[in-house]
């Protein structure tokens, strides 16, 4: 939304009457409606009066006075909201006017609460108009994020709401113009932000690498994140709002499925209603097309055009709306759509260069192994043609679903690996080619393919290998086989690389052997010291020194010795230089060995005692396992029971679980007491009996 000096700009006339921006036939806007009540208004022309110059002298003055000088903050809130009433009955002249606006921002930054919701109250009479200017957007932005400060005192929620109230009422007479406006869609998401009481960067986050931490399981989904459902300020409105907006926009329905801005403005209000089941399912049910007012459950798509679904989610805007769709829809209407709509439509779908994102959506939400099933059903078998297709992500979230239902975990990533390596070349070819999984499909003699020095790791294929080392070691053992195959400066090369240094530091922290992770560091002897200086080896330095025995750390930290200046000026390097302990073995190497060997023995000790189940393998994975005897695992499971018989003992008598606790040491020291009294007692006896 950043300004532009250009005097054409998308969606609004020179006139700022709004254009048609649809993805449709252009004359939709000329199109008959019906004789109802709900029937939008149509948009009269808006002729923006000139300003005179005596309003404009007056502004630039106030500008001059309070834009980059020092002022009290009661004497320019007084400034401030003095200025304002100055713009009663010429809002719209001056906030869409492109200098004075951005000193009405100031202002709006600047005045009371008072003065904001009264300037809101006199703009909704030509609200549509300023919202649909670039200029005048900002104005009103600004306004609404301005308010979103004064939500925290609960005293200003009625004279808010009543602000609010009065746009709402002026937005609802024709919605659509808004909606499918490039500046008033932005306005109507910020407005639908407020009603939520959410911050508007955090709803207005675009990222694509949110949505696709999200589907790789590597971030909480939008819909099950508790930052994004905080108590709603304003539910009842928000709800009115949303309601009476589609009802007057219900003849419409098809011109904002396929419009961009307004596709926007849907997602934005199906993030708003999340945890409302219910106005959910009326809602997802009308921006499908629904002609039934109820459905039974079952029966949700009920008077739904199945195959106009079909074919509009080879539309971009109309894909996009149906993966917010997807990712907000109760389990029971996600269920209907997929066996009932897309169902056997998968794969065609996958080749869609928009309805591919649909597919990746229908895998990152199902709900249950049955939804799997389907998934993997009709795309199990074609991850080589998807592949081939450039459609990666689609088996990335395919992968990321099994993983997150624990369902055909094991046949995925057989399938994986037997789509990119067959022949003489499997397994040892699988890791190089799924990094540089772009480059090896396009190449024309596959067989003769080899590692191309120079190019850049693929991003979704270091992504897919990052979820694979993920599994546990018996499902991927080709993918070690054939990582710790590679040769020595591939493992370099892949370790300067931003996306194959992550492959490398996922392999080093999952819960393969440790003789394996140590067989992949030892290819780096020698090298430590220039990638501990590099923006991205700096990483995979750190994890080679938590995966490798004494003998191996040792050389790291020899190897980086040397470097101790240049790391304490590169960003990652203090913090190496203080994990790594350098200063400590640069002054006494010694020490520093008997030092590492302690850390790491209380930490196994630490685990084999308290930690969960999957930290089991961390015994053998230490770089003490070669030279420390493992605990006796009666032992262990002593302690463990006699924690467990302590802790249900305590609850039953409802006595403190350290009141047992001391008892027993009480009691343990006694026994132990007397244990070595009969042993001195015996071994005096036994010495007797020798003399």
């Amino acid at each position: 939304m950043g300004r532009k000096t250009s005097k054409k700009h998308a969606g609004v006339n020179t006139d700022h009457t709004v254009e048609s921006v649809s993805g449709g036939n252009a004359d939709d806007n000329d199109r008959p409606h019906k004789d109802k009540k709900t029937t939008p208004v149509p948009q009269t022309s808006f002729l923006r009066k000139q300003i005179d110059p005596e309003t404009a002298k007056y502004f630039a003055e106030i500008a001059n006075a309070i834009e980059g000088t020092e002022i009290d903050p009661e004497e320019r809130s007084v400034i401030c909201g003095n200025a304002l009433e100055e713009t009663r009955g010429k809002e719209a002249e001056l906030a869409t006017d492109y200098i004075i606006s951005h000193t009405l921002q100031t202002l709006l930054e600047g005045c009371s609460l008072d003065h904001l919701c009264s300037f809101l109250q006199s703009c909704a009479k030509n609200f549509s108009h300023i919202a649909a200017d670039r200029s005048g957007s900002h104005v009103v932005e600004t306004a609404l994020k301005s308010l979103s400060f004064h939500l925290q005192d609960n005293e200003n929620h009625s004279l808010i709401e009543h602000a609010l109230k009065k746009i709402c009422k002026a937005i609802v007479v024709n919605p659509v113009d808004i909606m499918c406006n490039c500046h008033g869609s932005h306005v109507l998401r910020s407005l639908l932000c407020l009603f939520k009481g959410v911050p508007l960067e955090e709803f207005h986050s675009t990222k694509s690498s949110v949505g696709l931490a999200e589907r790789l399981n590597l971030k909480a989904p939008h819909g099950k994140n508790v930052s994004l459902q905080p108590v709603q300020i304003f539910p009842s409105l928000l709800k009115k709002f949303v309601s009476e907006m589609l009802n007057t926009a219900s003849e419409d329905i098809s011109k904002l499925q396929m419009n961009q801005y307004s596709s926007l403005v849907l997602q934005t209000v199906l993030k708003s209603l999340a945890g409302n089941e219910q106005e959910l399912l009326h809602l997802i049910r009308v921006l499908l097309g629904s002609s039934a007012g109820s459905a039974n459950a079952g029966n949700l798509l009920e008077g739904i055009p199945i195959r106009n679904i079909l074919r509009l989610v080879e539309e971009t805007a109309y894909s996009h709306l149906m993966e917010a769709i997807l990712e907000f829809a109760p389990e029971t209407l996600y269920d209907e759509l997929l066996t009932k709509v897309f169902r056997k439509s998968l794969f065609r779908m996958s080749s869609h260069h928009c309805a591919n994102f649909v597919v990746q959506a229908l895998a990152s939400h199902a709900k249950s192994q049955d939804h799997m099933d389907l998934i993997w059903e009709e795309l199990g078998t074609k991850f080589r043609d998807l592949f081939e297709m450039g459609k990666s992500g689609v088996v990335v979230s395919v992968l990321a679903a099994t993983q997150r239902l624990h369902s055909h975990e094991h046949e995925c990533c057989q399938a994986i690996a037997a789509s990119v390596c067959t022949g003489d070349e499997f397994p040892k070819g699988i890791v190089p080619r799924i990094l540089f999984l772009e480059n090896f499909f396009c190449s024309r003699d596959k067989s003769n393919w080899s590692w191309p020095h120079g190019t850049k790791i693929h991003v979704v294929g270091s992504l897919i290998l990052q979820s694979i080392f993920r599994l546990p070691s018996e499902l991927i053992q080709v993918y070690v086989t054939s990582i710790t195959s590679l040769e020595e400066h591939h493992v370099l090369e892949a370790s300067k690389d931003p996306s194959g240094s992550r492959v490398i530091e996922s392999f080093l922290n999952s819960n393969i052997s440790g003789k394996q992770k140590r067989k992949l560091v030892a290819k780096l002897r020698g090298h430590f010291g220039e990638l501990s200086v590099h923006p991205f080896g700096s990483f995979t330095v750190e994890k080679c020194f938590t995966a490798s025995n004494l003998n191996l750390r040792e050389t790291i930290v020899s190897e980086m010795l040397p470097l101790q200046p240049e790391l304490s000026k590169s960003k990652q390097g203090p913090y190496l230089l203080r994990k790594l302990d350098i200063d400590g073995f640069a002054r006494q190497p010694d020490l520093w060995k008997s030092r590492q060997a302690s850390q790491q023995s209380a930490l196994k000790e630490f685990y084999a005692t308290f930690g969960p189940k999957e930290t089991k393998s961390f015994e053998k994975e230490s770089f003490l396992a070669d030279t420390v005897s493992k605990s006796k695992p009666g032992k262990l499971k002593d302690i463990r029971k006699e924690i467990e018989t302590t802790l249900a003992s305590a609850k039953t008598s409802n006595t403190p679980f350290l009141a047992h606790q001391v008892s027993k040491k009480v009691k343990r020291s006694k026994d132990e007491k007397k244990r070595h009294r009969k042993d001195g007692e015996s071994e005096s006896k036994r010495k007797k009996i020798k003399v």
